[in-house]
């Protein structure tokens, strides 16, 4: 038979809302009372339901991710599944919950975080991603609601925010095509209001400038969507404007299958290809794919580390961490 707060309280010979006072600290509960009411929850192994202390501390214990369109095909959405591992892991070391939802659009993505934020059911919020203007930012600003990024804000200070140094990475990798006497490097990605999307372009633009390199536009190619199909008819479009290409790097993995897929059909060996996120697949594609690690759990599990932090009053300084990527050569880097 479960064990209840009545029981409780009955062992202890105190009042149910005594025992909730205890089990939420409260200081109008004197010490010895608070003593008689433990030794009755460790003799009776009473486990305290965390959800129903929160609503009655008035605190939930709860956050809330609203998960962008591109996470709901979880088999190759492998950034989210991974960042909603790390999110998960922190959170339960420390007692809190997350509530996971998607969304169809960015419209959509907004009306979510508005209703997560107005319906008094969580503490905090993390987005899982910053851009350009960004209207949910200066919403949950405005409400003086705790929240953190996962993603560089354009402007940082006084947020939250978790991201890899996107610029470095990009740049570093695009310098190492470069240094192998490489010129002609195609760049492919989605989303160019996202921060993360602007980065990776400045880096690839950098290590150009930086090389004497003569940055050409039309070899810079944006998608709609993080897609297998958007690679491949990426790379198709490439091919008839560019037959010269000797590089390929892409900002995301999918992308750079699509990328694969088209220079096998087309029997082209000679061209370098770099994709981003290190997907599980990624070593198994042919020929394998040489890719930079994010470390996504990572930066899920520290993004909700600083929001609990700051929930908590914790006396932590930082308001951002910045998680170190890893580039993994495979055949495809030429």
């Amino acid at each position: 038979m479960k064990i209840t707060i009545k029981d409780v309280a009955k062992e202890a010979k105190v009042s149910i809302s005594t025992v909730s006072r205890v089990l939420s600290d409260s200081s109008k509960i004197s010490q010895e009372t608070k003593e008689i009411v433990f030794k009755a929850i460790k003799k009776l192994d009473y486990k305290p339901n965390a959800i129903a202390r929160s609503l009655a501390n008035k605190k939930r214990n709860m956050l809330g991710v609203v998960l962008p369109n591109e996470a709901q095909d979880l088999i190759n959405s492998h950034f989210f599944v991974e960042a909603m591992k790390g999110m998960s892991l922190y959170a339960q070391s420390v007692n809190y919950y997350i509530t996971y939802v998607f969304s169809k659009n960015e419209e959509d993505e907004e009306r979510h975080i508005k209703e997560l934020c107005n319906s008094s059911l969580v503490d905090g919020i993390c987005l899982l991603r910053a851009s350009e203007n960004d209207k949910t930012i200066e919403f949950l600003q405005n409400k003086n609601f705790p929240f953190v990024i996962i993603g560089r804000p354009e402007i940082s200070e006084g947020l939250l925010w978790v991201d890899n140094d996107n610029f470095k990475a990009s740049y570093t990798l695009n310098e190492r095509l470069i240094k192998k006497g490489i010129k002609n490097i195609a760049f492919f990605g989605c989303r160019p209001k996202w921060n993360m999307s602007k980065d990776r372009l400045n880096g690839y633009k950098m290590a150009h400038e930086v090389n004497g390199i003569r940055i050409n536009e039309n070899l810079i190619y944006f998608g709609e969507e993080f897609t297998e199909k958007v690679g491949y008819e990426l790379t198709e479009k490439l091919l008839r404007e560019n037959p010269n290409i000797e590089a390929i790097f892409t900002t995301d993995d999918l992308l750079a299958f699509g990328t694969l897929k088209k220079l096998k059909e087309n029997n082209i060996e000679n061209i370098s290809v770099t994709g981003f996120n290190n997907i599980p697949l990624a070593p198994y594609q042919n020929p394998p794919l040489a890719t930079i690690d994010v470390h996504a759990k990572e930066l899920g599990y520290m993004a909700v580390k600083l929001l609990i932090d700051k929930l908590e009053n914790s006396s932590r300084t930082n308001n951002h961490y910045i998680v170190q990527c890893e580039f993994l050569e495979r055949s495809s880097f030429k």
